[in-house]
């Protein structure tokens, strides 16, 4: 199999007045021809540079200091700009994570992609035209000749990415390097795009080099793997072999750092790797990993360089203590037994009928309109539990979050919190007491912290907005948040970017609980960062709702996050809520077939398992539709003709757990209160 991307001992530094900073250290990898390499590991790792490497698009001032790349066979050290740019999205193109830092929002996307061909020989304008359709085809988007005319505001983020993948295949690419390309979308989205490269891979024979923190979805796709650790590839070799028996201390953190669908909060704490990559740990002459390592001997891991072993079938592993990482029995994420209580929780927040409408009408005076973000959606929190609420984007979690933290109000329903109402006030017309008893950890926590005052003042000012605390007292307290969320008190003089973003967001956490909060509203909370350091946010979160007893409404689209944090979970669907019930008999039969999908969809870091059959079909419905039926009938893969899209579902209950479906699942069944052709269907869970 002819190689398409090889690295030879490559090393990268940055180099500076003061001098040059290691950035790759002796790195070597091959890519054949229909081959896929994931390239894992934390943020600042080098994944990142690496890619750039490959296209030859270093930044100023970082060069190559010593080995080789080659593409398809040719050196590219000595290649000028003009060749470069013939190499550059013809034999080599690149997907990144934001689909759109690489669409221009003010062309169609025809025109988009009809330049890649036409930048690169192609002098038939129709013919180009011809094979941009061909390609949005073979990305599997509907009505390519009509896709040709939108902009890229008029697609979902999942259609912005198949356009991307298009546009990057237009010129048969030899490699293609995919940066973090679903972080961020749905599950449902995320196997489907997962899907596409696979097909595409074994259709056109394209070698893929593959970048994700996400275990799960490298195991989907690729067949071999590398990790790589403060710039050096640390164990590389075939999925099924290094997931099986992972020989590096770091690979083994990694797969041990990540929640399970299997397992929860209650069965135990995940097992997060202590410490952070620092500069230091590059310009190591032994092990960059030594300084958290449970296994590090110093006069065998840190004063001589460490080589590659190889283990025999292209396992190979840089590590001084193989034997004895190798005799030791690799962890899962179970670190210890925890117990939950088996008293029934105080209920925190009672959420009933919460219905959320916009009106819409049209500037040029067309057909006026409803959007019905939430309808008539019920659920319960209660103290020192999580309530998760799932479901694809647009679904409506995240309106119910900002009702219930007070950044929107309910049109109609309730949303009591004790006495009070919170669904027809809003944040700034609430009372200080009840704006102390609900805060909310935002998924960016660069949101939260004002990037010109240190970590102090933000975390002093809600002591002294919220609890009214004198100066003295505040800075006292400040210090105890700091320990609660297991960071120095020096952090307290520090600004938000000398921080890691593992680090501010346990600020932000910190900040949220400054009032003493009875519900903590989060909203993707630990989507953007890596698996370890989300690892100990989630045993934090876990600790604090224990300790304090305080209610947490987790917002997710990570299954294996929930299950291990959720005691009680609500799916929506269209803001509708379609199965509700304890974490244990959500996530097994009978499932509302929505709930079915997001299971099989969801990538799991499991070698064996096998892709996902059919992924759902189609796009979720308008808001703005009419719904007579159920909300799902027109994507469901069980969809009983003639029923499911006129007759709003019955609820089918099994003690707590509840399903709308029209399914024989079993269980009690009850159907609907007055219905109505707007409403769809009521979800009366509580």
């Amino acid at each position: 199999m002819a190689e398409v991307l090889s690295f030879e001992h490559v090393s990268i530094a940055y180099q500076h007045r003061t001098g040059r900073q290691n950035i790759l250290n002796d790195v070597s990898f091959t890519i054949g021809e229909g081959q896929a390499l994931g390239l894992v590991g934390e943020s600042g790792c080098g994944k990142s540079t690496v890619a750039l490497a490959a296209m030859r698009y270093l930044p100023r001032g970082m060069l190559i200091t010593e080995g080789r790349i080659q593409v398809e066979g040719r050196d590219t050290a000595p290649l000028s700009d003009a060749e470069l740019s013939k190499i550059r999205g013809n034999r080599i193109a690149m997907v990144y994570q934001d689909p759109m830092s690489s669409l221009n929002p003010v062309m169609p996307i025809g025109e988009q992609l009809t330049e890649v061909p036409l930048l690169h020989g192609e002098t038939d304008e129709k013919a180009a035209f011809d094979r941009a359709v061909r390609m949005l085809e073979e990305v599997r988007l509907p009505d390519a000749a009509a896709m040709m005319d939108r902009y890229p505001h008029q697609l979902s983020g999942g259609q912005q990415q198949r356009v991307v993948i298009a546009m990057a295949l237009m010129a048969e690419p030899a490699l293609l390097i995919m940066d973090e390309p679903t972080t961020g979308l749905d599950v449902t989205i995320e196997a489907a795009i997962l899907a596409l490269v696979r097909d595409l891979r074994a259709k056109f024979g394209t070698a893929i080099l593959f970048i994700s923190h996400n275990l799960g979805t490298v195991a989907r796709v690729c067949d071999r793997i590398g990790v790589l650790y403060a710039g050096r590839m640390v164990e590389t070799g075939q999925i099924s072999t290094v997931f099986r028996a992972p020989s590096h201390p770091y690979t083994r953190g990694l797969l041990g750092a990540l929640p399970r669908l299997k397992g929860g909060r209650h069965r135990g704490r995940l097992r997060p790797i202590e410490g952070t990559i620092t500069a230091a740990d590059r310009m190591r002459v032994g092990c960059a990993f030594a300084p958290r390592c449970s296994f590090a001997v110093r006069h065998e891991c840190e004063e001589r360089p460490i080589a590659m072993i190889d283990m025999g079938a292209g396992h190979l592993a840089r590590c001084a203590r193989l034997e004895a990482v190798r005799a030791s029995a690799a962890q899962d994420g179970v670190a210890e037994e925890t117990t939950g209580s088996a008293n029934a929780a105080a209920v925190v927040l009672s959420v009933r009928s919460l219905s959320k409408e916009y009106k819409i009408s049209s500037l040029f005076g067309g057909k006026k309109g409803v959007v019905r973000a939430v309808t008539e959606v019920d659920f319960d929190a209660r103290a020192g539990e999580t309530l998760a609420i799932v479901g694809e984007s647009g679904c409506g979690k995240s309106t119910v979050a900002r009702i219930i933290s007070g950044l929107l109000d309910g049109t109609s329903g309730e949303v009591r919190l004790g006495d009070v109402d919170l669904a027809k006030v809003q944040v700034d017309e609430r009372p200080r007491e009840v704006r102390r008893q609900v805060q909310m950890v935002f998924q960016n926590p660069d949101s939260t912290l004002n990037p010109s005052h240190s970590i102090g003042y933000a975390l002093m000012r809600p002591l002294r907005m919220l609890r009214a605390l004198a100066t003295g007292d505040a800075k006292a307290e400040v210090a105890k948040l700091l320990a609660q969320v297991r960071l120095p008190a020096e952090m307290a003089a520090r600004m938000p970017h000398q921080l890691s973003g593992g680090q501010r967001q346990r600020v932000a956490i910190a900040r949220a609980l400054a009032g003493n909060p009875g519900l903590v509203v989060a909203d993707e909370p630990v989507s953007a960062l890596d698996v370890s350091v989300q690892a100990a946010i989630l045993n934090l979160l876990g600790e604090l709702l224990e300790q304090s007893q305080l209610g947490l409404v987790l917002i997710s689209h990570d299954l294996a996050l929930v299950r291990h944090m959720a005691d009680h979970v609500a799916v929506m669907y269209l803001g509708r809520v379609v199965e509700y019930g304890p974490v244990d008999q959500v996530f097994q039969p009978p499932y509302h077939p929505y709930t079915e999908a997001l299971l099989k969809a969801a990538p799991t870091p499991d070698p064996d398992a096998a892709p996902p059959g059919a992924v759902l079909d189609g796009v979720m419905p308008s808001p703005s539709e009419i719904i007579v039926g159920c909300a799902f009938a027109s994507r469901c893969p069980s969809r009983i003709a003639g029923l499911c899209d006129t007759t709003p579902p019955p609820i089918r209950r099994f003690g707590e757990h509840r399903i709308a479906c029209h399914l024989d699942l079993g269980g009690e069944v009850q159907v609907p209160v007055a219905p109505g052709a707007l409403t769809g269907m009521r979800s009366s869970i509580s």
